[in-house]
């Protein structure tokens, strides 16, 4: 069922977890990535590029390969199912002078990437004022069908956003474990970070409250193999 797929179908299965919004059906990937197969659609939200070059301006030092080990994994998920259009949905770039930052072998890498494809840019509150030297094009929000994609979630109905990092945290076999996840309720939904440095917000902070009117959403939590599909109120 994945496009451009290139392996099993019991791989297929624990790689993914169907997400359904405004009757729309879409893979969430284990990477934290979101396909839309019959559109051949594939989105990431709040990548973060250049997030440790960030902090090292202020003095707080990191590795500096958030940004090396972010596009591999994006490479890997382009790879799998080949795409023919890429949504980045805002908070691409840490801040407003992270793509000056880029090495010329992360922007060689973000242009293969790019190739063959549509890809398109949604503008963040970290970068709000997005370059146009970089490939695609760049919007404040896409609409396709049903579906509206933009970085800050409103709770609308149809809405895809990103921007709030969801995490959840369950309990299993007398220990704990938390990941990053989907949020979604069958109206909307929000995307976990895909960002090697972002951090996460857990599912019961208020500002999920906001999105989601009740509590019956579902988190897809990132596992070590497979996406694991768990009531929110079972999560803590």
């Amino acid at each position: 069922m994945r496009v451009g797929a290139q392996v099993s179908g019991d791989d297929e299965e624990m790689r993914v977890s169907r997400v359904s919004i405004s009757d729309v059906t879409f893979a969430a990937d284990l990477s934290g990535a979101l396909v839309w197969e019959e559109q051949r659609l594939l989105v990431v939200s709040d990548l973060h590029l250049e997030k440790g070059s960030s902090f090292a301006t202020r003095g707080v030092l990191l590795p500096p390969y958030d940004t090396v080990a972010t596009l591999g994994r994006l490479a890997a998920v382009i790879s799998r199912h080949n795409p023919r259009t890429v949504i980045a949905l805002g908070d691409s770039f840490h801040d407003r002078a992270a793509h000056e930052r880029l090495s010329a072998d992360d922007r060689d890498a973000l242009a293969a990437l790019q190739s063959g494809r549509d890809w398109i840019w949604v503008s963040g509150n970290h970068d709000p004022a997005l370059p146009r030297d970089l490939g695609g094009t760049v919007a404040d929000e896409v609409a396709v069908g049903p579906v509206t994609f933009r970085h800050e979630p409103s709770g609308a109905r149809g809405e895809i956003a990103g921007h709030l990092h969801p995490k959840a945290r369950v309990s299993a076999r007398g220990r704990s474990m938390e990941r990053r996840c989907f949020a979604s309720d069958g109206l909307r939904a929000v995307m976990p970070a895909f960002g090697a440095y972002a951090g996460g917000l857990s599912i019961r902070d208020a500002a999920f409250a906001r999105i989601f009117p009740t509590n019956g959403f579902v988190a897809h939590l990132l596992g070590d193999r497979r996406v694991h599909a768990i009531a929110a109120s079972r999560c803590w």
